[in-house]
């Protein structure tokens, strides 16, 4: 279904190219894998622009993996969702099934958990 509902949508500049549906971090780049995401670009940019970014609620994100409904997501390595493995810090949940490029709904979580 790939809808998304977002509560909170901040402009970040960004400091790198960034693309659409991938998770970022306020600083204006794309999040490490399995590192600490602070919200979702919701449009292309490039350096110096302003990106509007979903930081609460739901927001739609590019599946870099098979994922599940329910699954707990990290950062994958081009800033997409994977299922979160021991060590990544969870940044969402999958709201609906996906397959690897599919765009997803997801349940942001702010702060993350570091997977056992």
């Amino acid at each position: 279904m790939s809808q998304k509902t977002a509560l909170l949508t901040l402009s970040v500049a960004a400091t790198a190219a960034l693309s659409a549906n991938t998770f970022i971090t306020l600083a204006g780049a794309t999040a490490a894998a399995g590192a600490l995401a602070h919200a979702v670009a919701t449009t292309d940019g490039e350096a110096g622009d302003l990106v509007p970014a979903d930081v609460l609620g739901t927001s739609t994100v590019t599946a870099e993996a098979a994922i599940a409904t329910g699954a707990a997501l990290q950062v994958g390595a081009a800033g997409g969702a994977t299922p979160q493995v021991a060590g990544g810090i969870c940044v969402a949940y999958a709201l609906e099934d996906a397959a690897v490029g599919e765009l997803l709904e997801v349940l942001l979580v702010q702060g993350g958990n570091v997977g056992a």
